[in-house]
């Protein structure tokens, strides 16, 4: 693994932990944690497999498209986080 993406992963674990950390008390900005996990670990994921770097939410959707050997789910994954992470920006994400 190259020191960029494990780089990547580390941020991927960080988000991760703030994200359960606050899931009770704070839901929307869990969720936003979450999200930031899967984006950074997709990211790395990126990186390792064609050496290129995606910055933004759109490069590395568009990306993960494109890469054939990345699992169908996998790829719908960070849309679909993105969409909860939208929605909690509103503060209408309510887990109560």
């Amino acid at each position: 693994m190259t020191p960029e993406a494990a780089a990547f992963l580390g941020k991927a674990r960080a988000a991760l932990g703030k994200a359960d950390g606050m899931l009770d008390r704070c839901p929307n900005e869990a969720g936003r944690e979450a999200y930031l996990a899967g984006l950074h670990a997709a990211q790395a994921l990126i990186l390792e497999i064609t050496g290129k770097l995606a910055k933004s939410h759109r490069g590395v959707q568009s990306e993960l498209g494109r890469l054939s050997r990345v699992d169908p789910e996998l790829r719908a994954f960070l849309s679909r986080t993105y969409q909860l992470k939208a929605i909690a920006e509103t503060g209408e994400l309510n887990f109560s």
